[in-house]
């Protein structure tokens, strides 16, 4: 069975640097894209970013385009998030994803990330 698990939360002072990573089995990691997740308290869960297979596409989304860096190690199956400048509204749980077909399907417990004025 598919098995995420993330870790690199804490906590930070604004303009921070926190990186997330999310370690992954059960699947063929070489071959999934994969994705960034957060949810703030009292939000629905949002798209961070996501990266293709092959590592040579990435997508952000706005809030956190230029800020944060999505990338993974195929031979470690290993996902990663790199996390600069970082902003009190970027306080949530971080969750990575594998897509399939045309979903996103199963998820980590998620890591807290708290970034304070």
């Amino acid at each position: 069975q598919v098995r995420l698990v993330e870790s690199g939360g804490g906590s930070v002072q604004a303009g921070g640097s926190l990186r997330l990573s999310c370690a992954a089995s059960g699947l063929i990691f070489s071959g999934t894209d994969m994705g960034w997740f957060r949810q703030a308290p009292g939000k629905e869960r949002e798209f961070v970013a996501s990266i293709r297979w092959s590592g040579d596409g990435t997508f952000y989304a706005d809030s956190v385009k230029g800020r944060f860096t999505i990338s993974r190690d195929n031979f470690k199956n290993t996902l990663y998030l790199q996390m600069n400048s970082l902003k009190t509204e970027d306080t949530a749980v971080y969750f990575c994803s594998n897509h399939e077909r045309t979903r996103w399907v199963n998820w980590g417990p998620g890591t807290q990330v708290t970034v304070s004025s």
